[in-house]
């Protein structure tokens, strides 16, 4: 828990992203740690500039989002856009921007928050070229079969089922579908048919005409027609209202649909590819799955198998993400050691992929660079009670930051968390009191 001392400028200073603010008349009057970082730049050198003048956006004109903001009161989220560091090179960005106001609730600036893209640039880069298979990762028997029933269908339009647990990378399946069909060059459209209630769901998927219901200020075209020539994936196509079910089949047999709203008949050429994590035999037998929709879809099956069953690709995979996050952090890194891959062979992976990718990056940021990642630094559910001699035998050999996340993991334990450090609890009370936690 932090005390009262912590101010608002050291918890913008302890955050990754970059964060400046601005007046109304767009001079900056603060910039925080992340931002000097990433942009190379000094604080005192742009406090009371022009926004502009020190970032040089292709953005710091009309579309300017702070002047947006400012205008009409409303946030600006997720914008890409691209800024100037101290040495004149182009920094690709990823930006937030927000209104401040006074006390008295009139508008007295705008706040910009950023984060460098260029990693991500980079890791791009790396999983085009250094995957398997389209994505794809892992050379197991039952990959390489789906790695060749793939390659079989690449020239045809038929309808794909993908079946398998949560995490074990269906999406990436669809994906490696469509990347070697002769509809790769059009549109790839995704829809999660679990996330969304039924009327939104069939305004996503077919749209719907002005009026068509409340907020249905203009006509809106939905997803099977914005994928017209293309391809779409119906990802958790089981937990799709029966009504909806029934309109999906229509368009599946015919190629047609109606928006919402609206009595005009549009037909579609759409390859589908469908997914899901639930036993369908299940949901057709309790009657929330229709048996007709179920041969419509399944033409072609391909089942993911969980990733207990195709451990050999573990090492694979450990790589693959192990690189990942080393771009992703800045921090380079050799391999994990003998004992982590013992703990990922006998560990049984409820959350497949997914699971060993989060536990990958949490080794990568417990982990000093430029060495091999120790077991000690896996998550508590993988290592147990699994400790390793001459690492974190003493306080500073971990930061305030690590140390607050050991914390969490053993639930604010002190005793395990002294214990794992090697260090007596009197010592650990200390360190945690000097720094404001009680």
């Amino acid at each position: 828990m932090l005390t009262d001392k912590t101010t608002t400028i050291e918890v913008l200073n302890s955050l990754a992203e970059g964060v400046f603010t601005v007046d109304n008349n767009f001079k900056i009057n603060f910039f925080n740690d992340a931002a000097e970082r990433i942009t190379g730049l000094i604080r005192m050198n742009v406090i009371g500039s022009f926004c502009k003048d020190i970032f040089k956006s292709e953005l710091c004109g009309s579309k300017c989002p702070i002047a947006t903001v400012l205008e009409k009161g409303k946030s600006v989220f997720d914008l890409e856009s691209q800024i100037q560091n101290s040495n004149g090179d182009v920094i690709p960005i990823r930006l937030n921007a927000a209104l401040i106001r006074n006390k008295s609730l009139e508008p007295s600036g705008g706040v910009i928050s950023f984060r460098d893209m260029s990693a991500y640039k980079e890791i791009k880069k790396y999983l085009e070229h250094q995957t398997q298979f389209y994505g794809i990762v892992g050379i197991s028997k039952p990959m390489r079969e789906i790695y060749n029933l793939i390659s079989e269908i690449a020239n045809t339009d038929a309808t794909v089922f993908i079946y398998g647990e949560t995490g074990t990378g269906k999406e990436i399946v669809a994906d490696a579908i469509h990347s070697t069909s002769e509809r790769k060059s059009k549109k790839f459209v995704k829809v999660n048919c679990s996330v969304l209630p039924p009327q939104l769901l069939a305004s996503e998927l077919f749209g719907h005409a002005k009026g068509a219901f409340t907020d249905a200020v203009k006509e809106r075209v939905g997803r099977f027609e914005f994928a017209d020539g293309g391809t779409i994936l119906l990802d958790e196509v089981a937990e799709m209202p029966l009504q909806m079910q029934l309109q999906l089949l229509r368009v599946i047999q015919e190629g047609t649909f109606e928006r919402l709203g609206e009595s005009v008949t549009r037909k579609v050429n759409v390859r589908i590819i469908a997914s899901t994590n639930i036993n369908l035999k299940t949901a057709i037998e309790k009657g929330s799955f229709r048996e007709d929709l179920f041969y419509r879809l399944n033409v072609i099956p391909i089942e993911v198998p969980p990733l207990k069953c195709r451990k050999e690709d573990i090492p694979l995979l450990v790589s693959h993400f192990l690189k990942k996050y080393s771009l992703y952090y800045k921090k380079e890194f050799s391999d994990f050691d003998d004992k982590s891959y013992e703990i990922f062979n006998l560990y049984d992976w409820p959350g497949n992929i997914r699971e060993l990718e989060n536990s990958i990056e949490y080794a990568v940021i417990r982990s000093k660079p430029n060495e091999t990642i120790c077991a000690c630094n896996l998550p508590l559910h993988l290592k147990g009670e699994y400790t390793c001699k001459g690492v974190k035998n003493d306080q500073s050999d971990i930061n305030n930051s690590e140390l607050l996340k050991l914390l969490e993991e053993h639930r604010w334990n002190k005793s395990k968390v002294a214990k794992e450090l090697g260090i007596n609890r009197s010592t650990l009370w200390r360190r945690l009191k000097s720094i404001g936690v009680n």
